[in-house]
């Protein structure tokens, strides 16, 4: 299934066809835009000269990788966290999963060790791995039995709460109307 958000269609086409790139945007959203935090993995290939690999960062000199993040303009707001972030999150890869991102959701019993697995990522709390496992099942066909209740929420057919909802711009609006009122409720 391709990725379909309202970013570049380079940037998309990476989002579809590497693990890596989508688990990068997904963790490099949060206090940016979405439309910057998916789009920063294929800005990070075109200045890396390739899509990197797990390994790759995992092992990349940490001032070297924050040097690449922090190059205007700045692949996030907070650069040296998220490159550091981005690198533990590849060093976990390594470690359990082979290297490989597409192994994080590769041979999962249902969407609990889904959702389990999502979790165990830094930076990766219930919110986030939700999300993940939402994008996974509605855009990436990552569907084990049980991925919608694991989701929460943020599974649920026709919902539109979060990236794993947005597929054009009229999505990306109602994603963003349901953030506003959350937040005008949380002040409330």
């Amino acid at each position: 299934m391709p990725i379909t958000l309202p970013i570049a269609d380079e940037a998309n086409e990476l989002l579809t066809t590497d693990p890596l790139a989508l688990l990068i945007g997904m963790t490099l959203d949060q206090q940016i835009p979405l439309e910057k935090a998916f789009s920063s993995p294929y800005v990070l290939a075109q200045r890396l000269g390739h899509p990197p690999t797990a390994a790759e960062l995992a092992v990349h000199d940490p001032e070297a990788l924050v040097a690449i993040f922090a190059k205007p303009p700045a692949l996030h707001r907070f650069p040296k966290a998220m490159a550091g972030r981005v690198q533990e999150v590849c060093r976990v890869l390594v470690e359990r999963f082979g290297g490989d991102a597409a192994n994080l959701w590769a041979g999962v019993e249902d969407g609990a060790d889904l959702l389990q697995r999502a979790a165990s990522l830094p930076g990766f709390g219930k919110q986030k791995a939700q999300i993940f496992v939402a994008l996974l099942g509605k855009q990436y066909g990552v569907t084990p039995a049980g991925w919608r209740e694991a989701a929460g929420a943020y599974g649920a057919e026709g919902a539109y709460k979060s990236v794993a909802d947005i597929v054009d711009d009229g999505s990306l609006a109602r994603v963003r109307a349901y953030k506003k009122e959350m937040k005008a409720a949380a002040k409330g």
